[in-house]
This record gives C-alpha cells, sequence and structure tokens, in this order.
C-alpha cells in the first residue's frame, strides 16, 4: 500500500522515468531515448520490445500522449545568440520554410546576446520541450554542451561557420575575405584598412577569426603592411561601423584609401559616416564588405555575398532526412559565395586623402 501511495503522490504512470524503462529493457537509457523518439540505429526488435516495455509501463516521452505513438514531437529547435539581426532572422526564415512544408514545428531558444543565458538549454529545456533535432546558429558549443546533445542523441547541425566537432553549413570566410581583399588590390589599392571585430555576445566563433586570416593573407601576399592605426575593432552592427569609421579618421597621419569590413553591417555604418564626414565613396574611399545584407544593393555595397535563408532550409532538410531514417544525412558542407561589385569600390584617385 505504501509504494501504490507514493506512486500516486508521483502523478500515477507519468512519474515513470526513462531509467525504469530503461532498467525494465536492459538497455541504455540513450537506447530508450533513440527508440520512442524513432531514430536511427536502433533494431527494429529492439524499438518494438521497448515501446511495448514504455506502453506497458505508462511512459511518455512528451508532453502529450500522442508523442509516444510516434515517437516524434514533429519540433525541430533552433539555438539563436539573436534573433534581430539579418543572419539570423534571414536563417530562421530558411528552416521555418523547409519545416513548415514538411509539416514541423520550429521552437526557438533565443539567447537574447546574453552569454549569461546559455547555463541552460541542453540539458533541462531542450529535454523538457522534447524536440526532435537542433539547428544551432553561429555561436561555438562547448564541449560539455557537445556532451550533453550527444547524450540527448539527437541529431545537430550547426549553421553558420565552423564548430569543432559538429558538422555544420557556412560559406569559407577564409576564402570570402581573401576575394573581398584581392578586388580592392586589382583595383590598384595598396593604402588598405581592416575593421572587424567580434561579436559582442562572446557567443562567436570562428568566423571573426577566418575573415581577419583571409585579410592578412591577400595582403600579405600582395607585399602590403596593415599599419596599427588602421586595424579597428568592432561588433559586427552598423552603430560598429559607425564608431569605427571616426577612430579611423580621427587618427593623425595619411589614410587609407580602401577599407575592408568583416560585414555588410560595419561597412554601412562606415558609409553612412563617411558621408556625414564629408569623405566621398569611394572617389577618396572604397569600402567593401562580406554578407550581401538586404540593405547593400540599396546602399551600392560592393560584397561578397552568401545566402543564410539557402543554409537555414539545407540544414532543416539535413535534420529531417536524417530524422526519416537516412543515416549520414547531417554532414559538413561549404556554402557558396560570390563578389558582388557595385559603387562602393574604385580605383584610388591620384592623390590619396591626407591627414
Amino acid at each position: 500500500m505504501a509504494k501504490t501511495s507514493e506512486r500516486s503522490q508521483r502523478g500515477g504512470h507519468a512519474g515513470v522515468s526513462i531509467e525504469d524503462v530503461a532498467a525494465a529493457a536492459g538497455v541504455s537509457t540513450a537506447t530508450v531515448s533513440r527508440a520512442v523518439r524513432g531514430l536511427p540505429r536502433v533494431s527494429a526488435a529492439t524499438r518494438e520490445k521497448i515501446l511495448k516495455i514504455a506502453g506497458d509501463l505508462g511512459y511518455v516521452a512528451s508532453s502529450s500522449a500522442s508523442g509516444l505513438a510516434t515517437g516524434r514531437t514533429r519540433t525541430v529547435g533552433v539555438l539563436a545568440p539573436y534573433v534581430d539581426r539579418w543572419f539570423f532572422f534571414k536563417a530562421i526564415e530558411g528552416v521555418d520554410r523547409e519545416l513548415h512544408a514538411n509539416g514541423y514545428n520550429l521552437s526557438l531558444f533565443n539567447l537574447g546576446g546574453q552569454s549569461g543565458s546559455r547555463e541552460r538549454l541542453f540539458s533541462k529545456t531542450m529535454v523538457y520541450k522534447q524536440i526532435d533535432a537542433l539547428l544551432v546558429l553561429c555561436m561555438s558549443l562547448t564541449p560539455e554542451e557537445v556532451e550533453d546533445l550527444q547524450r540527448i542523441d539527437i541529431p545537430l547541425v550547426v549553421v553558420g561557420g565552423p564548430v569543432e566537432a559538429c558538422p555544420s553549413i557556412g560559406i569559407n570566410d577564409f576564402a570570402a575575405s581573401v576575394e573581398a581583399t584581392e578586388h580592392l588590390l586589382k583595383l590598384g589599392h595598396r593604402r588598405i584598412a581592416l575593421l572587424h571585430g567580434q561579436d559582442d555576445s562572446d557567443l562567436n566563433f570562428a568566423v571573426p577569426r577566418l575573415r581577419v586570416d583571409g585579410f592578412m593573407k591577400a595582403m600579405k601576399d600582395a607585399g602590403c603592411t596593415l599599419p596599427p592605426e588602421w586595424d579597428v575593432f568592432g561588433n559586427f552592427t552598423v552603430s560598429s561601423g559607425q564608431a569605427g569609421f571616426d577612430e579611423l579618421w580621427s587618427k593623425p597621419g595619411p589614410k587609407p584609401t580602401a577599407l575592408f569590413c568583416a560585414s555588410d553591417e560595419m561597412a554601412i555604418g562606415a558609409m553612412l559616416q563617411a558621408r556625414r564626414r564629408g569623405v566621398r565613396v569611394p572617389e577618396e574611399l572604397s569600402v567593401i564588405g562580406i554578407d550581401n545584407h538586404e540593405f547593400s544593393e540599396a546602399m551600392g555595397l560592393t560584397t561578397i555575398a552568401q545566402s543564410p535563408l539557402e543554409q537555414g532550409q539545407l540544414g532543416t532538410r539535413m535534420l529531417l532526412e536524417e530524422l526519416a531514417g537516412t543515416s549520414g544525412s547531417v554532414r559538413s558542407v561549404t556554402a557558396g559565395h560570390h563578389l558582388i561589385v557595385r559603387e562602393t569600390t574604385a580605383p584610388p584617385a591620384a592623390d590619396p586623402p591626407a591627414a
């Protein structure tokens, strides 16, 4: 009677845990998780056995009883450091399009740019919400977080750049920066400044470094150097591009004839501030960015284009194919990029800007 009473206090069958099912079936909790979610790497016989035991015990893997019948919630999670910045909301749009077309739901985990919010989601919220797969946008994962995801055993892909130990989709940022810098060099520029930085949330990863490395490689190959006063730091926003231009142009000494920006948003900010200060683009200063932000065409910005929408769609298709049983569908892919020449780059003037 005491045991029965205790069970009642736990909410009847709802108190059955995944450990109870694993113990009764003689398998690991990871195998139970895969079986009830319909994930690959579980034999048909083992899956049938686990589902029967889970049913007999009344184990429910999701918040609804129907989740056990299908083993799925038909929900894919998206983890994003921001939702109000161009790359992120375009990638999320791509994910949503693909999920909607396949009858899946999107569960968004928005960190809001706050690195302190990281302590969180993989071992807690994501388990409780019962997502079937996870797409991570433009942020690194700690070894502990990767371990948590492997323990939960759901398909995972990162969109926006490389992350160690995780399949990822993104452009070759190093090559994109080399191409952008070479465009300026071919126009005849040798006095080229750099506006780069790191995401201010501290959630970003290799992309900012790769874009700087590509710029430095192209400059070195051309026999050019970057004076320390022309190395300006921003945080991938329009406002930091404005501040970066002010910092660059306020320093004493000769001025550059061209500016390589590690993102279009910083490039747009630099262009706006240049015009406010009476610096003509491109007559006195050529400006180039990376990304092909939705405002870049209207601003006439020369840039290296990529499509976060298509990257989000591709990553989502991979996850859905993996969930459908096609093992190996989730893999690393290098997305395409290309140079778009517009009005903000031109050969340097015969007389470069003075101090």
